[in-house]
């Protein structure tokens, strides 16, 4: 067999805070035995071009086509979940090697300079308080070997638009060591031993680490917290734990009934939509248009709305290559541009995703992971009303949204509470 010469593999984490049980990380930046070699790199000034337009309903769209696309690629019946930001964060920064840059922009919408000023944007406008928080850290590692010749030119781009640390490491199992070390760090201790070796054929890892964490603005009551029935679709009943509540943020339209729940401080908030009898959550999904969603999410209906949200947790894995495909990112384009390899242009293997979430009284902790293998050419393998009621006594649909922008940071169906 062919013997591989060169794999890229970006990893992108999405994840919100340790659970309580496993207390904060332990890690520190002194057990990174690697150097950072973009320490001495001055980091450029990034000078907004001023032709930014609005982005945040692009940003909702690609969202929504990416979990369209992925239940269509899913087996209906079962909780579902992916971080949009996540994906779009990973496929932004793998955009700067790709080398047919019309394909790339005609996935993005606009030139892959502007969509790179709006992420350095999102990423130095992100609210941080006591009681919430979206934290995003970015790295690149390659390796020593002669056979690959990293860009310096991608890695100024990366290190001005994303502020990248980046290692040159002899890829053994100290590298794997290390840049398991430095994703624990980045995501609170959530996060342990994403790779289990380095394989002999990889030459690049670009992580970026995202860390997500936010209490309600007003957190459930032990009386609020009671037993109630969650009925699947197909009918099975089950006994958990609903935390109930008004709210006065609402939403409805052809095929659904919804409502918003702020977390602390008002810069993000959980939208629940449910949808009405006869139409499954993956129905309802096709059926909404981005822009339209993104106005929705922009504009909800000021009413009183008595609320019922199942204690839950969620986790979730897929390959989104195909995913990426049917939505129209170039997958099967070469990526050249983010080093030289023996073998040719570089190309994209698997799409890896991972995802987590938990909803409690007391607030919620979300994440994700995105693996994007790159390979070398040639490898085989309020007016008073009556009150509205949205109870999610039945499968439901649920995103973690940023409440300025209305971007979603996470999109979820749930089928099943226990």
């Amino acid at each position: 067999m062919k013997r591989i010469l060169s794999c890229l593999l970006l990893v992108c984490l999405l994840l919100a805070g340790c659970a309580a049980e496993q207390g904060g990380t332990s890690v520190t930046s002194e057990d990174i035995e690697a150097v950072d070699l973009l320490k001495p790199i001055k980091k450029e000034e990034v000078i907004v071009t001023g032709m930014i337009r609005p982005y945040e309903a692009l940003m909702t769209s690609l969202g929504l086509r990416m979990f369209q696309e992925t239940l269509k690629a899913a087996p209906d019946g079962e909780n579902k979940l992916i971080s949009p930001l996540s994906v779009l964060y990973a496929m932004a920064m793998v955009s700067n090697g790709g080398d047919d840059q019309e394909a790339i922009k005609a996935y993005w919408g606009y030139d892959l300079l502007h969509i790179n000023e709006y992420m350095y944007e999102y990423t130095g406008k992100l609210p941080v308080g006591e009681k919430y928080k979206l934290q995003l850290a970015n790295s690149i590692w390659f390796t020593e070997d002669e056979r690959f010749a990293v860009n310096q030119e991608f890695l100024q781009k990366v290190k001005n638009y994303y502020d990248a640390d980046a290692y040159q490491a002899p890829f053994d199992e100290e590298t794997c060591k290390d840049i398991n070390e430095w994703v624990e760090l980045k995501t609170d201790g959530m996060i342990k031993d994403i790779l289990d070796k380095i394989p002999s054929d990889a030459v690049m890892y670009l992580v970026n680490a995202l860390a997500f964490e936010a209490e309600w603005l007003s957190t459930y009551e032990e009386y609020q917290v009671r037993e109630g029935v969650f009925t699947k679709a197909d009918g099975t009943k089950q006994k958990v734990d609903f935390m109930y509540d008004s709210v006065n943020q609402y939403f409805e339209d052809e095929k659904a009934t919804g409502f918003m729940r702020y977390y602390s401080g008002m810069k993000y908030a959980f939208v629940a939509m449910l949808p009405k009898e006869g139409v499954t959550p993956e129905e309802y999904i096709a059926s909404l248009d981005g822009n339209a969603l993104h106005t929705m999410l922009k504009n909800p209906q000021v009413t009183s709305v008595v609320t019922s949200i199942p204690v839950f947790e969620t986790e979730y894995d897929l390959n989104l290559r195909e995913v990426l495909d049917a939505a129209g990112y170039p997958v099967n384009g070469s990526f050249s541009g983010v080093g030289i390899s023996a073998e040719g242009p570089i190309t994209i293997g698997r799409v890896l995703h991972k995802t987590y979430i938990q909803v409690g009284p007391q607030g919620t902790k979300a994440g994700a992971a995105t693996v994007v293998e790159m390979l070398a050419e040639g490898v085989e393998d309020i007016e008073q009303e009556k009150p509205k009621e949205v109870h999610l006594d039945r499968p439901f649909v649920y995103m973690i949204i940023d409440c300025e922008n209305a971007v979603p940071l996470f999109m979820g169906i749930t089928h099943s509470v226990a």
